[in-house]
């Protein structure tokens, strides 16, 4: 006994199994002998029914459109009618295959791009990643709001405590810094000089203390130059930067003033 399998391929719909049947009898989709792609369409439906499989209306539909197709292909051109002023007649490149061969070469197209997506589709498939976590608890915790809870009216009343603090404020302090000349200044060198005696040797920085201001260090230097000028007192260093040693002459008269009106 005989043993006769029957193996169809699953065709998604009647352009699917046109394609098919155009790849594999390697033929040019832009000239489809359509009686022979037709034949095999048939065939290929009765193969179908004799299988007791439900053909769908699609398939059926294109059946129809292939034997309207093969009929016009077999079919002489009707003569063409010229009248005055309009000429009925049909296209001399006019073929019956062009809708059809517009609808696989687009269906060729969207196929191979789902092919290609398929493919992208299982490569990414083994692809195993990691679960996503909760990362909440590292999220940056946002500032509470400061004004949180206070209404445009708080605003305005604390806005209106701190002009009247202002007010409070405008009243200004002049501070009057003691002014001290040159000459009383070297009244004061003189003095600390004829502390020392005659001879004796006194440092510039004896005459300088934390609480003295920038002004009274100029006045003091300026004194100091003065009494070289008037040759009061000698200054000299031991070395470079080192401190200002004064040594006083002793004279009786400084700047034209008796030693009895230097003294303080």
């Amino acid at each position: 006994m005989t043993v006769v399998n029957y193996k169809l391929e699953t065709f998604e719909g009647p352009l699917d199994l046109l394609l098919h049947l155009i790849d594999k009898a390697e033929i040019d989709i832009q000239d489809i002998p359509i009686s022979d792609i037709t034949d095999q369409y048939m065939a290929f439906l009765h193969s179908m029914q004799e299988l007791e499989l439900d053909i769908t209306s699609e398939f059926l539909v294109m059946a129809a459109t292939l034997l309207s197709i093969k009929s016009k292909l077999l079919l002489p051109k009707p003569p063409v009618m010229e009248y005055d002023d309009f000429d009925f007649y049909e296209e001399e490149d006019y073929d019956p295959r062009e809708e059809l061969v517009r609808k696989l070469v687009e269906y060729r197209k969207y196929k191979g791009i789902a092919r290609h997506l398929s493919e992208r589709e299982w490569e990414r498939s083994l692809i195993y990643g990691k679960e996503p976590e909760d990362l909440s608890a590292f999220l940056p915790t946002e500032p509470a709001n400061p004004v949180h809870g206070l209404h445009a009216s708080d605003l305005v009343a604390a806005f209106q405590r701190a002009l009247r603090k202002a007010e409070r404020r405008t009243t200004v302090t002049r501070v009057h810094r003691d002014e001290i000349s040159v000459k009383d200044r070297i009244r004061q060198v003189i003095g600390a000089l004829e502390m020392v005696g005659t001879g004796g040797r006194l440092l510039f920085s004896k005459l300088m203390h934390e609480d003295m201001y920038r002004h009274e260090v100029v006045v003091t230097f300026l004194a100091i130059l003065e009494l070289m000028k008037m040759k009061q007192i000698f200054c000299y260093q031991e070395k470079l930067f080192d401190d200002i040693v004064m040594e006083w002459r002793g004279d009786l008269r400084v700047n034209g003033l008796s030693e009895a009106e230097i003294n303080y």
